[in-house]
This record gives structure tokens, C-alpha cells and sequence, in this order.
């Protein structure tokens, strides 16, 4: 699902989804597709979904959302591992 449906869908709302379609553009990871899992009237109840969730399946690429923003974009952090020399 594009993230315009979700928040055609379901305004105003927490959601908490999987990345299904991702891409790295300039330091910001851009979300294209996701799946939503599930949606929230409230941030800390998303949240807690959303540890539950990456806390069984931490390999999955889960976030959770406001719908009002109007896109998906998130600056990507440096994990700080180095590469060969």
C-alpha cells in the first residue's frame, strides 16, 4: 500500500507498518510501500506495538507514523562501522 492510501484511509491516526519498499537517497531512507499492521488513536500505544513487534522479528523493518505527515522520509543514521582500509 502507498503511503497516500493510508492516509486517504485513515487520517489523523498512529499507524504502525512494515516497509515493504524502500530506497537510500541522499542521507534519507524513503519509504515507497508499506503494510499496515495496525492503527493508534495514541503515540505511546503505536509505540509499544511497534517494540513488541520489532522486538520478535527484529530483522523486519517496522516503524510507526502519524498519517498527517506527508511523506515517509527519515534521515538515515551512521551505525558507525567502518569499512576495510
Amino acid at each position: 500500500m502507498r503511503w497516500e492510501e493510508v492516509r486517504e484511509q485513515f487520517p489523523d491516526e498512529w499507524v504502525v507498518c512494515e516497509a515493504l519498499k524502500s530506497r537510500s537517497e541522499n542521507g534519507y531512507w524513503l519509504i515507497d510501500e508499506v503494510a499496515l499492521i495496525d492503527r493508534f488513536d495514541d503515540s505511546t500505544d503505536a509505540m509499544k506495538r511497534y517494540y513488541e513487534l520489532h522486538r520478535e522479528q527484529p530483522y523486519r523493518e517496522y516503524g510507526f507514523f502519524h498519517t498527517s505527515r506527508e511523506e515517509l522520509k527519515l534521515r538515515e543514521k551512521w551505525a558507525g562501522v567502518r569499512g576495510l582500509r
